[in-house]
């Protein structure tokens, strides 16, 4: 049934959806309390609260965008998708140095993979829904021709590190919390967030350039462009060290374009067994 809803929805133009998604935004906000808290928390820490009322119709257009992106015909998608500064990722392809592409939360970042895949083939970690309804849609829009799709497993690591070690791209968000044991407590706008490991160590594993990438959703319905920035900070240090220049390279980006981030997620949450900094002190 959701798959039919999606392949109705997607014949639908891309401002239609906006629109609605606005307005669906809004709804949620008003409806629920627990995501209006975390919204407002999550932007007041990060000194954007200025952006609340963009960044709640933002957030709704993320949503009713999903059935465009995902069951939309690739050429027509494409057609709604620029590049800025693409030379950079062509030159390291020609290079024959890996990439390892980090796309945080924020602007329609589902695109971002799906267009790199039309220049050449990418493996992205892949975490499965917790739904299983969502399983089949989600992998079925993800894993596309030139699109592999690696599991948030250490079989998923070790597929990712042979990627880079024959000078192939991957792709992380890296402001997913990890589970247990697979990161590190590193501030993240000012505030200790528990952050994935591996983006450094494969990075540092593939001797690979690292890039950062967003997909900045454009107004009234126009499109999308798709940002490629070189990791200005070198991965040195400990692993708190390296974690810590990778949010700081996220808040940066953020900060472009703060009311397109997804700040209704929990990404200060505490996963199950990990300690909280100073709870012990």
């Amino acid at each position: 049934m959701l798959v039919i809803l999606f392949r109705f929805l997607s014949r639908f133009p891309l401002p239609v959806l906006h629109a609605i998604g606005a307005g669906l935004g809004w709804l949620v906000y008003l409806a629920s309390p627990s995501y209006r808290r975390r919204m407002r928390a999550n932007m007041t820490q990060a000194g954007f609260g200025r952006h609340l009322s963009a960044a709640i119709a933002e957030s709704g257009k993320s949503i009713v965008e999903l059935p465009f992106i995902w069951c939309g015909a690739p050429e027509r998608v494409a057609r709604h998708a620029s590049e800025d500064n693409w030379d950079l990722v062509q030159r390291t392809l020609d290079s024959g140095r890996g990439i390892v592409f980090l796309t945080p939360h924020l602007g329609c970042f589902e695109i971002v993979a799906q267009q790199i895949a039309l220049r050449t083939p990418l493996t992205v970690m892949y975490r499965p829904p917790r739904k299983a309804a969502l399983k089949p849609l989600i992998e079925g829009a993800r894993a596309r021709h030139n699109l592999m799709l690696a599991p948030a497993t250490m079989s998923g690591v070790r597929i990712l590190a042979k990627c880079l070690k024959k000078g192939q791209p991957i792709g992380l968000l890296p402001d997913q919390v990890p589970q247990e044991g697979e990161g590190v407590w590193a501030d993240f706008f000012g505030r200790p967030a528990y952050t994935m490991t591996l983006p450094a160590k494969l990075a540092q594993m593939g001797d690979a350039q690292v890039i950062v990438t967003y997909a900045e959703r454009l107004p009234k319905g126009k499109g999308y462009r798709i940002h490629f920035l070189a990791l200005e900070a070198s991965l040195e240090g400990d692993s708190a060290m390296r974690a810590r220049t990778i949010n700081a390279a996220m808040e940066k980006l953020i900060a472009r374009n703060p009311a397109q981030y997804f700040w209704s997620y929990n990404r200060y949450k505490v996963p199950a067994g990990a300690s909280v900094p100073g709870e012990n002190a």
